[in-house]
């Protein structure tokens, strides 16, 4: 894996990019990777080496856990086992939507309007079959490496403001550094980052009334729309964010997002700016469930994380297939 230099332009010089804040460009030698190519071989090493228990924890929700999934135009798959004589069996998935669990986005979720896809890739790229930022990119060389958990659930409960998860709050950046200063850990270059709300076991819990209900609003917990959340991510040198809300970001998007403008086609989502313009590979619904009840229970925050998505050759998003390892 390709160390990345020091002298990576922070989020402020990205702004002057064409389109801005991009980093279309920054990483020559392995480009269709993105932001996973700061997780390089020295952190796959630090973090290996930093498994202890031998606990393995699962990160990824059943394939037909969200039953209807949120997204309307998603269904949960239906499972059918084949038999071609009565000793064997097959089996099949119908109508299996590769981003209605626990997911991975790649960087064909989303192109920065007005540009193309990451990279500038035009949209002739973009068709099943073809390569071209593929989901396989992070099947053929998964993202490895540290992986630290922030608690922000537990952060607001002791501080005395638990989300309110069926209002949807939208989540600003500093609670990060909040819950990051409560639980003495740091953010390192190349982390996997790994935010639990509780939102998606919320979700999963709820009665079906309630759960149709935030469904039919499209109404989720996630962060604000905001210039500060792209930047923490670049600055720190994140190879993947992943939450387990529906979106990452706050739905619906806020009145005042900056993004109105420049990302009209979805009422100014960040989608854009962290996808399409620097290369973020971005995890949802993801099950941190257990592991954030281990770190609780031991104060350790870390973990060695293997993200390794279905090698699916031009594939948008996928399962992440995701595990910890302490």
């Amino acid at each position: 894996m390709t160390e990345i230099s020091p002298g990576v332009p922070a989020y402020a010089q990205l702004r002057g990019h064409t389109p801005p804040g991009s980093s279309w460009g920054v990483f020559p030698e392995d480009p269709e990777r993105g932001m996973a190519n700061f997780a390089g071989a020295r952190q796959v090493l630090e973090a290996a080496a930093s498994v202890e228990r031998g606990a393995v924890f699962s990160l990824d929700h059943a394939l037909d856990a969200f039953d209807p999934p949120m997204a309307r135009a998603r269904k949960a798959p239906q499972h059918e086992l084949l038999s071609s004589h009565a000793e064997a069996r097959d089996d099949v998935l119908r109508e299996f939507y590769l981003q209605a669990t626990s997911q991975v986005d790649g960087l064909r979720h989303r192109r920065a309007s007005g540009h193309g896809f990451y990279n500038g890739v035009g949209d002739d790229e973009i068709r099943p079959g073809t390569e071209a930022l593929g989901v396989q990119r992070w099947a053929e060389k998964p993202i490895v490496g540290r992986g630290v958990l922030i608690d922000v659930e537990g952060l607001l409960r002791a501080e005395g403001h638990p989300v309110d998860h069926r209002t949807g709050p939208a989540l600003d950046v500093d609670v990060l550094d909040r819950a990051l200063r409560a639980q003495g850990e740091q953010v390192r270059p190349g982390d996997l980052v790994l935010v639990h709300t509780g939102w998606a076991r919320w979700f999963l819990d709820a009665e079906p009334d309630v759960r149709a209900e935030v469904r039919d609003a499209r109404r989720a917990t996630g962060f604000r729309q905001s210039l500060e959340l792209p930047a923490w991510l670049w600055d720190h040198r994140i190879a993947l964010f992943a939450t387990d809300t529906f979106a990452v970001e706050v739905l619906p998007v806020v009145p005042d997002s900056p993004y109105t403008d420049s990302a009209p086609e979805d009422a100014g989502m960040m989608h854009q700016e962290l996808i399409a313009k620097l290369g973020a590979p971005l995890g949802e619904l993801w099950n941190l469930t257990d592991l954030v009840a281990d770190s609780r229970r031991t104060g350790r925050w870390d973990a060695l994380v293997v993200v390794k998505p279905l090698h699916l050759v031009g594939g948008v998003g996928s399962p992440p297939n995701a595990t910890a390892l302490r």
